[in-house]
């Protein structure tokens, strides 16, 4: 009676275990065409002289694109456990609603002392 092998229990696990994983050079290059279009794009934003809050949501939006391609791909955060990645992404999305919620209150007590001065004087 012959030992059963790890590779008989598991067919294609005879292959040899490769350290770290190639991705196909087409992802690359897929990746830096979109991060070209989405810098293209924000360059756009300048060139039309977008004004106001169009202008900044668009350069946001288009850097925040840009910026989680490169961390998901070049990253490799797209293959990571989903710890890792709540652990990388979490706080930053935190900040940012922590900041929205600032801008409103810093608009409130605007308001406030606009309306407290205004009678006052």
């Amino acid at each position: 009676m012959a030992h059963a092998t790890h590779a008989d229990a598991a067919p294609g696990a005879s292959t040899a275990h490769v350290e770290g994983q190639q991705h196909p050079i087409k992802l690359y290059l897929v990746v830096w065409g979109w991060l070209f279009v989405l810098s293209t794009f924000s360059y756009l934003v300048d060139y039309f002289h977008l004004q106001g809050l169009l202008r900044w949501s668009l350069i946001i939006l288009f850097m925040l694109l840009k910026a989680g391609l490169i961390v998901a791909v070049f990253m490799h955060m797209a293959w990571e456990r989903l710890t890792l990645i709540y652990a990388i992404l979490l706080p930053p999305l935190l900040v940012l609603v922590f900041v929205g919620i600032m801008v409103f209150e810093s608009n409130y007590t605007l308001l406030r002392r606009v309306l407290f001065f205004a009678s006052g004087a």
